[in-house]
């Protein structure tokens, strides 16, 4: 089969959710199909990108636009009533160039991922066509509105009221519709949600394992850190749990690791938080640190995190609603909390007894590997692709 993919962004480094979904979901697809690769680009390139998606492409082709045309589009988008989300990525260049390559490659299925993609793709009836939903971007800003400053609260719930819509509006323009999780799934506003396919993320097994190395760290926060979510978390963390850890272990050190940290993320360094940015193998700050943290508060989607530290037999500790998604069992699997007090319990509980920590790392770990892998969740999405 002859698959078009649209991406919004380049896949590549794999420092966000989007890109790393993306790339594993291209590399198992390229087996058994031909993938021609259309994606945007609002950055410098990685000088890697284009030789580790030959690998697994027989056609790339990456349109760059600036910092005007972004201007222009976001400009565009309000005063039609089209989500920012979606207008940001949305320009008619990219469309012409689009519809060009589908005329010339005349492919069997068109894939997109995000709604940003959504677009690009509703023209062309004729060809079976699937969406990625992935996340559902009007529950995030639906949550963004509680926690962001006022003035950003008008615009957030503009956005939030046109997302709302949009997501309503753009699956009937899709043959198949798939999503990370049943969490998300049920927060589609539309009648015949049930159809939406549930493709969740997995988890590279093969390069996620094990490592024995010293234990630098007592707690570790990975992501991206300039992404809002992330961003609250790990505040929350540190404001908010971090001291009620320090009142029975004060020598704790906690290890914030991922790119583009923001200044809100580089105001929590200290004696005991340490921040390092981006890493190029972030293996080694898994295997670094006995337990990761992650609080979720405005989650949506699976978090890549949790499915990487559990590979790697790294216990954890998260919320409810990060769990929700994950579907991993409480106090077996992994640690679920819900209050700054619950957090700071179960920290101090695995710091403290080495057994219950290993057996919360080895039962998450065979959860894991039963579970989540990119070979069978991409399988499953193929599938879709295949039918009528």
């Amino acid at each position: 089969m002859k698959l078009f993919v649209i991406l919004s962004r380049v896949p590549y480094p794999l420092e966000k959710g989007d890109k790393l979904r993306a790339f594993n979901q291209l590399k198992q697809l390229s087996k058994t199909n031909q993938i021609i690769l259309f994606a945007l680009n609002d950055t410098e390139l990685d000088e890697n990108a284009l030789e580790e998606l030959k690998k697994y492409c027989v056609a790339i082709s990456i349109m760059k636009f600036s910092k005007f045309t972004i201007f222009f589009n976001l400009i565009r988008a309000f005063f039609c009533g089209m989500p920012l989300q979606v207008g940001y990525f949305y320009f008619r260049k990219a469309q012409k160039k689009i519809d060009e390559l589908i005329k010339k490659h005349k492919p069997d299925h068109i894939y997109c991922q995000l709604i940003r993609t959504a677009e690009y793709a509703k023209s062309h009836a004729s060809i079976p066509k699937t969406l990625d939903y992935m996340d559902v971007f009007s529950k995030g800003m639906e949550r963004r509105i509680k926690t962001d400053p006022f003035y950003m609260k008008p615009i957030l719930r503009m956005e939030y009221k046109r997302l709302l819509k949009y997501e309503n509006k753009v699956f009937t323009y899709f043959n198949h519709k798939t999503i990370i999780s049943e969490q998300d799934r049920n927060l589609i506003p539309h009648p015949k949600k049930q159809e939406i396919s549930i493709i969740p993320n997995g988890v590279d097994t093969d390069y996620f394992k094990a490592i024995s190395h010293e234990k630098e760290y007592e707690l570790l926060f990975n992501g991206n850190m300039d992404y809002p979510p992330n961003v609250e978390s790990v505040e929350y963390l540190v404001n908010k749990i971090m001291p009620l850890v320090w009142t029975k272990k004060p020598d704790v050190r906690l290890l914030i690791s991922g790119a583009s940290p923001n200044n809100k993320v580089l105001a929590l360094a200290s004696k005991n938080v340490i921040i390092s940015g981006w890493v190029d193998d972030i293996r080694e700050n898994f295997a670094k640190s006995k337990i990761l943290v992650a609080p979720m508060q405005i989650s949506i989607g699976l978090q890549n995190k949790l499915l990487e530290a559990m590979a790697m037999q790294v216990p954890c500790v998260t919320s409810a609603l990060a769990n929700n998604a994950l579907g991993a069992i409480h106090n077996e699997q992994i640690m679920v909390a819900e209050t700054p007090e619950q957090y700071a319990h179960y920290i101090i509980e695995l710091l403290q007894d080495s057994a219950k920590a290993k057996k919360i790392a080895m039962n998450g770990y065979q959860f894991v590997i039963k579970n989540f892998n990119w070979k069978s969740t991409t399988a499953s999405l193929e599938q879709l692709f295949r039918k009528k």
